[in-house]
């Protein structure tokens, strides 16, 4: 309980340096000669909703509060617990929009957010494919040695692994996978950067 309180809190404070190198346009763990693959504007649009939405009901809540004469403390506790919501999706953004995925000549790095940081050798990777799946289970789900990352309930690229590697799922449980689907804006690029060394097939 201590070990996911702690990763909570880490979770935070990477989410408000997110916030911070969003602001000066700069991306997290993203080497010089990378490919970078982003996969964060698929749900931009639902964020945007999102916030929206947040931010008129901490407006209507707040005055609907102060009309009804509830007690100060009640109030500016709502207040408070509104406004994180609507930074906590301000984090969410950013943090996907500073940490893409990332293929280097010595690993694949599959991300989500501050919340998930899977890193592959490039030996491993036995195969990869494109191909869209949709999902109904929740972002980072592993079953039957496979882990997904979907973004808006989707991934579109497959990659199959030759040993299997361990995943540190975001309250710190671990598993061991030997495939690993992803989103990426590019699904194209994300082949393109592992092709070298290895058979690619894409689905029809």
């Amino acid at each position: 309980m201590v070990r996911a309180v702690l990763r909570i809190v880490g979770f935070e404070v990477k989410g408000l340096a997110a916030i911070a190198a969003w602001i000066v346009r700069r991306r997290h763990g993203v080497p010089d000669g990378a490919a970078a693959l982003a996969y964060g504007q698929e749900q931009a649009f639902m964020l945007g909703l999102m916030s929206f939405a947040m931010a008129v009901e901490t407006v209507v809540v707040d005055l609907l509060l102060a009309a009804l004469g509830v007690p100060a403390w009640l109030r500016y506790g709502v207040l408070i617990a509104d406004l994180y919501g609507l930074l906590y999706v301000l984090m969410l953004a950013a943090g996907c929009a500073t940490r893409p995925h990332v293929v280097t000549a010595d690993e694949l790095r599959v991300r989500y957010g501050v919340y998930l940081d899977l890193r592959v050798p490039r030996e491993l990777v036995a195969g990869v494919r494109t191909g869209r799946a949709y999902h109904q289970g929740g972002m980072i789900t592993v079953e039957g040695g496979r882990l997904t990352v979907a973004v808006s309930s989707q991934t579109n690229v497959t990659v199959e692994l030759a040993e299997p590697v361990t995943v540190v799922r975001p309250l710190g449980r671990r598993a061991e996978v030997t495939s690993v689907r992803f989103f990426a804006q590019d699904p194209e690029a994300a082949v393109a950067a592992l092709k070298p060394g290895i058979t690619t097939r894409t689905n029809s």
